[in-house]
């Protein structure tokens, strides 16, 4: 962390009490000194829960608890670490997250199979599970309904601001409240587009239903997202529901019923996953890309992506410089079908390219302005079909170098 603040961050929400979930944060020395580092939620009984992890082939033990607890469907509590990442640590990471479920099972008064584990910052370092296991008494002790805010900080690595959102969904017209934190600055590509993120409702939805939701969610959300093309090890998106609200029962697959939750789910979703776009490491500008006219959706995403990894498009939007022709190139290398003479291009709605070539008597002007705006829009229409997508990336500076550069240090 540099001290610096993003100049593409937002304020962070108010984030009310959810019934049925008690969280904060402490300092547990892991790798940082005098700051939070270490988050508990504990969940009241008969929560439900869903998850959906990174598709890197190295993923961290963290993750493998994760999968195999989530079989269970049910969950109790959650332990999250900075600072390391218990990631290719062999033995040793996968006792550690043992000992740390143990230990928080304990607290809990439930199984350890009902403990979630993550954990982000450095690769490849044994976790000091001793550290992690002496504070986590006190902590649990003090654990709070109101601790989100203390939560959503004590989850930062190389953030530079704490990213939570919160909505409001109906459920056979009884309201419900559902609360996210995320943490995520670098290393993000999908998929999973994120770094960490937890979300809790007080809804009473059974866990195959919160899969399917979440999973729907999280692929035009966060698997739409990107800083720098680098997949991590471990990306964990939980949604839990504890089940205290009193509303119609919702069957296990879901249904009408859960219409307005799940399309507020999705919209808490995105709002996280831009939060961390907007946290891209040395970030300046935040870039949509819109893609229209491809022959499916599918090619329209991955050719939406193909221009957010490019780090030809990236610098020049840091540059300020309005080179269409750079977008041009990422379509073309996407492997996607795409017509040189019928593709167009547009900055800020403006269109620079139709047909193959450049618009007679384009004016460079009103684009050079939107280039040098925080939020860069970025259009791109093939002329083949119906597919369209969306895909979110920022700019690539010197700061993400810096940054990078130092990390470890």
């Amino acid at each position: 962390m540099d001290g610096k603040t993003s100049p593409l961050a937002v304020k962070l929400p108010e984030l009310p009490p959810l019934a049925g979930v008690r969280l904060g944060a402490a300092e547990a020395g892991i790798r940082y000194r005098n700051r939070t580092d270490l988050v508990m939620l504990e969940l009241a009984a008969g929560t439900t829960v869903a998850g959906v992890f990174t598709s890197n082939r190295c993923p961290g033990a963290p993750v493998d608890w994760c999968r195999a607890a989530l079989r269970g469907g049910q969950a109790r509590a959650v332990v999250v670490n900075a600072g390391n990442a218990n990631v290719f640590t062999g033995r040793a990471g996968r006792e550690t997250c043992a000992v740390t479920a143990a230990a928080a099972a304990r607290l809990a008064g439930c199984a350890a199979e009902q403990v979630f584990v993550a954990s982000t910052g450095v690769i490849g370092e044994v976790l000091p599970v001793d550290r992690l296991t002496a504070a986590l008494p006190a902590l649990h002790a003090g654990l709070r309904a109101d601790g989100w805010e203390a939560a959503a900080r004590g989850i930062m690595t190389t953030d530079t601001f704490p990213k939570a959102a919160s909505r409001v969904a109906k459920i056979g017209g009884v309201a419900v409240r559902i609360n996210g934190i995320a943490k995520g600055s670098g290393m993000i590509a999908p998929d999973m587009a994120t770094m960490l993120c937890f979300i809790a409702t007080d809804a009473k939805i059974p866990a195959p239903a919160l899969d399917r939701m979440l999973r729907k969610g999280v692929d035009t959300s966060f698997n739409c997202t990107t800083v720098d093309s680098d997949t991590s090890t471990s990306d964990t998106v939980l949604l839990f529901a504890t089940g205290q609200a009193v509303h119609p029962e919702v069957p296990e697959q879901g249904g009408p019923l859960l219409r307005d939750f799940g399309a507020k789910l999705h919209d808490l979703l995105r709002d996280l996953a831009l939060q961390v776009i907007r946290d891209g490491e040395g970030a300046s500008k935040l870039v949509q890309i819109d893609v229209t006219g491809a022959t499916s959706a599918r090619s329209a995403k991955r050719i939406a992506m193909a221009v957010a990894n490019s780090p030809l498009v990236k610098t020049a939007i840091a540059g300020e410089d309005a080179n269409w022709g750079r977008i041009v190139m990422a379509v073309g290398k996407a492997g996607e079908p795409a017509d040189r003479d019928k593709l167009s291009v547009a900055v800020g709605g403006i269109w620079m390219a139709k047909d193959g070539g450049v618009v007679p008597g384009y004016d460079e002007t009103p684009v050079v302005a939107h280039m040098k705006g925080r939020e860069i829009r970025i259009a791109v229409d093939l002329g083949l079909g119906r597919g369209k997508a969306t895909a979110w990336t920022c700019d690539l500076t010197h700061g993400y170098i810096d940054i990078n550069g130092s990390y470890r240090s």
